[in-house]
């Protein structure tokens, strides 16, 4: 999400160059260029006319410091602005500090809303919270055993009585349950339908005058473009809706929606699914939304990314062994799987500063497959060889590229690239002991 918008600004904004100031004439065609991206990238039209008009009014006749060139400072207005459309306010969770703090999760169906309740749950389990979940779409079974089969994957209790009992009884007894077993939060998955309908909204309002929820999270699908709006209206007429959940933030749509709902609904976005897997969800930072679209990386998402997938103590051992010259096979090995659950590399690579650009021209499905084979090849190697690669002749490689179904040439390829990796790792060893570090 995001690309064609980034790739877009980022070259607009490298073509304010040379200037003494931000003025009104060198402003126009710039601006002129920022509203056709924002518009092609289905931002809603107000809030572009919005936004142009703060870069507008905050960029003209503003010096620009010897350090800084004009470019420099557009961007961070720009930034900035983005971030003050994305909602610069405090869009945590308002925990209930004396008690229990009940959300309910709502949202149409196919929105991911059940998988969000567990996503969210493992969240704040992580977080140190005491979540429960609580099944409360009694209108489809397929949907608690959903939610049963993933409270069962991440160890949190999920409370259900079944389709034969009344919803508000069912919550009403769910929430007292949570009460009596000392859980911190419980987690309300409630019914959804293929559009909004007055069955439904009567429901989910009579859920809520009974147990008052802190939080009203809806689920809504990144996908589906300018309707984020309409759902995000229509929920928030009727139930005050506190944040949104928005799903499948890593496609590939406009993400303009994303950048409207906000400035149009006062609803915030609170957290993004980001994947398939149940941690693939994160909590909503404007700053950083703002950061990664104008090609400036998001190295702090990519620092927490790493601590939460990472084995840490096994990345600090291969660290260490790289920088004493004592690289295997194995090492690379355990590098490659650590690298990989990070997810695709031109993600990872977008979250690095500078690095946007390289990221566009990367496919991920050719680096991963590569990735794969050099796996399948060091898998294939005896635990001699991997300790040491140059005891291996050409029988052993063909028996190698046999195992591990490659080719000779790409076995011989990947030695040779693992001893230009460990010679530059020795190098930097001895440099290091050279000037005592």
């Amino acid at each position: 999400m995001f690309d064609s918008l980034q790739e877009k600004l980022t070259k607009t904004l490298r073509n304010v160059q040379g200037k003494g100031k931000l003025s009104e004439r060198n402003m126009e065609e710039t601006l002129k260029e920022i509203r056709i991206a924002l518009l092609e990238s289905d931002v809603n039209y107000k809030v572009v006319k919005d936004f142009l008009e703060k870069v507008r009014q905050e960029s003209i006749g503003q010096d620009v410091l010897n350090s800084v060139e004009p470019g420099q400072l557009l961007v961070k207005i720009v930034h900035d602005q983005i971030i003050e459309l994305l909602g610069d306010e405090d869009n945590s969770l308002n925990f209930n500090d004396k008690g229990l703090t009940k959300i309910m999760i709502v949202g149409l169906q196919g929105t991911g809303k059940t998988t969000q309740a567990a996503k969210l749950a493992n969240l704040l389990k992580k977080q140190g919270k005491k979540p429960m979940l609580l099944a409360a779409d009694i209108i489809r079974p397929a949907a608690i055993e959903q939610l049963k089969t993933l409270g069962k994957q991440i160890d949190v209790e999920v409370y259900s009585e079944g389709t034969d009992v009344d919803v508000l009884s069912q919550v009403a007894n769910g929430v007292d349950y949570a009460q009596k077993k000392n859980y911190d939060v419980v987690l309300i998955d409630t019914a959804g339908r293929l559009q909004i309908d007055e069955t439904l909204m009567k429901e989910l309002k009579d859920i809520k005058d009974m147990i008052e929820p802190e939080e009203i999270l809806l689920t809504v699908d990144a996908m589906t473009g300018q309707d984020i709006v309409n759902v995000a209206n229509a929920f928030n007429d009727l139930l005050d809706v506190t944040g949104l959940i928005l799903t499948k933030f890593d496609g590939d749509s406009k993400g303009g929606a994303a950048l409207s709902v906000k400035a149009v609904t006062g609803v915030p976005i609170k957290f993004t699914g980001v994947g398939e897997k149940i941690s693939d969800i994160e909590t909503f930072h404007p700053e950083r939304l703002a950061q990664r679209i104008l090609g400036m990386g998001d190295i702090v998402t990519f620092v927490e990314k790493a601590q939460e997938e990472m084995d840490m103590k096994k990345a600090e051992e291969t660290a260490n062994r790289l920088m004493e010259g004592k690289f295997t096979m194995d090492d690379l090995l355990n590098s490659i799987e650590q690298s990989r659950k990070l997810g695709p590399l031109s993600s990872i690579m977008k979250m690095m500063p500078g690095m946007a650009d390289y990221a566009n021209a990367i496919n991920d499905t050719q680096a991963d497959d590569e990735l794969k084979r050099i796996k399948a090849i060091i898998q294939s190697m005896t635990p001699e060889e991997r300790e040491d690669p140059s005891i291996m002749r050409s029988s052993h490689k063909r028996r190698i590229a046999k195992g591990s179904g490659t080719s000779v040439d790409q076995v011989n390829k990947l030695c040779n690239q693992y001893d230009k990796m460990k010679k530059l790792f020795k190098n930097m060893s001895a440099m290091k002991s050279m000037f005592g570090l």
